[in-house]
């Protein structure tokens, strides 16, 4: 990223569920958003969202909910313009609409001129085909941000950003992926099956992921 300061995203930095789940997967997500000059804010279909995980055993809701309590999280409801934006984003054809997580988080971010924190190409495509002004971040994009590197260290980055891929299947964009195998190596990057099988080796690796 060209950036250098994690207070150069628009605020307010809008996430979804996806990219909820990511930054809890880290393992270190109060140390990440602590290092955000605002606190994260989050629409609340989200929390209903993750409430759905607790039928596959999940504890996402239960881990969002502490860093809500610990004010590093805010959760919001949409406005009468983002509701707008909101409806044109889950009523239509397939292709053209996204989830209600997605959807509200992008809404929000419209009506706030904001950062949309989102993972899915899908709903990366439609901002950029429909909201050409709205800044999209990832979750890649935020965690291997030169600024956030300076808060955890190379280390815990590194394992930050292995925990995520492998425990919550965070989704990496293309132009990512050179960067993210760098960063947690080819014996970590084979582990983890959110990663296109083409980079990651193909030689025998340790079944136990290492931190």
């Amino acid at each position: 990223m060209s950036r250098t300061s994690l207070s150069e995203f628009p605020a307010p930095l809008v996430a979804d569920t996806s990219a909820v789940i990511n930054l809890i997967a880290t393992g270190l997500a109060p140390t990440i958003l602590g290092a955000l000059p605002d606190r994260l804010l989050v629409v609340d279909v989200v929390p209903d969202e993750l409430e759905n995980g607790r039928t596959r055993g999940r504890k996402d809701a239960d881990r969002l909910r502490e860093l809500v309590i610990a004010g590093l999280v805010q959760v919001v409801t949409l406005g009468g313009k983002a509701s707008v934006y909101f409806e044109g984003l889950v009523v239509g054809p397939a292709a053209a609409t996204l989830d209600d997580g997605e959807a509200a988080t992008i809404a929000y971010a419209l009506e706030h001129a904001g950062t949309a924190l989102i993972d899915e190409r899908k709903a990366t495509r439609i901002c950029a085909g429909r909201f050409h002004t709205l800044r999209v971040c990832s979750t890649v994009e935020l965690l291997t941000h030169s600024e956030m590197e300076a808060h955890l260290g190379l280390e815990s980055l590194a394992t930050a950003v292995f925990n995520a891929l492998h425990d919550g299947r965070m989704g990496v964009l293309p132009d990512q992926l050179d960067r993210v195998v760098r960063m947690i190596g080819a014996e970590r990057a084979a582990l983890c099956g959110s990663l296109p099988k083409a980079v990651r080796p193909s030689t025998p690796v340790l079944a136990e992921h290492r931190q």
